[in-house]
């Protein structure tokens, strides 16, 4: 299945810095564009936002209903049964956003991704597992797929790459206990994690919109 064309924002001409920010089920890259205009990334300097569109299909745990999806979810416990298939064409697509960054001149280590939800699954997918370092990680309400998987796969280029992890107290949609299971992996493997815990649901808030900002600037500012 063939993802749809991304969107595309720059803040000013010539970008020094790249962000992929992946959307979750059901979405689209509109709806994480708002971002571009609640972070303040003044100094940084121009910054390119990529937001991916993810293919419409069938998602099991939905009644088979088609919708905008990374991957199929196969059981309502996500780490259950996984689409291993799936998840691995929707980081091999990622993965070339990031290719594609870098052949337009940003260094692999001024290029963040991230996401929330599905996206957050996806940005921890491909990022601990690019060849290249990146600047840094970001996951909102998320998990980490493959977990049992990830360490033999991360690769070394990443093993230093600062992650950052949000997520609501009272998500009822992917539950705090899995972000927990995937902070407890990445601290055990020695990443840097930047963990925060909301009183929201599964959703994204201002308060959190404020430390992505801080940590953004932290990882890109030259």
């Amino acid at each position: 299945m063939k993802p749809l064309k991304a969107l595309e924002v720059e803040t000013g001409q010539n970008p020094v810095a790249s962000i992929i920010l992946i959307h979750g089920l059901g979405a689209s890259g509109r709806d994480l564009a708002p971002l571009v205009q609640a972070l303040d990334l003044r100094s940084i300097g121009a910054v390119r936002f990529i937001f991916p569109n993810a293919p419409i299909r069938p998602v099991s745990v939905c009644g088979g209903e088609r919708m905008p999806a990374w991957y199929d979810l196969l059981a309502p416990d996500f780490s259950l049964r996984e689409d291993e298939p799936g998840l691995r064409d929707a980081q091999t697509y990622l993965a070339s956003l990031i290719d594609q960054e870098v052949a337009r001149g940003i260094p692999s280590r001024r290029i963040v991704i991230g996401g929330f939800s599905q996206g957050c699954a996806m940005s921890l997918m491909t990022g601990l597992r690019y060849p290249l370092p990146l600047a840094g990680i970001a996951g909102l309400s998320g998990y980490l797929p493959l977990a049992g998987q990830t360490g033999r796969e991360a690769t070394e280029a990443n093993r230093a790459t600062p992650v950052f992890l949000a997520h609501g107290e009272g998500d009822t949609v992917v539950l705090l206990a899995a972000a927990r299971l995937a902070r407890y992996w990445l601290r055990a493997e020695g990443k840097d994690v930047a963990w925060h815990v909301y009183p929201m649901a599964h959703e994204i808030i201002g308060t959190e919109i404020a430390d992505l900002n801080a940590w953004l600037v932290g990882r890109l500012v030259s």
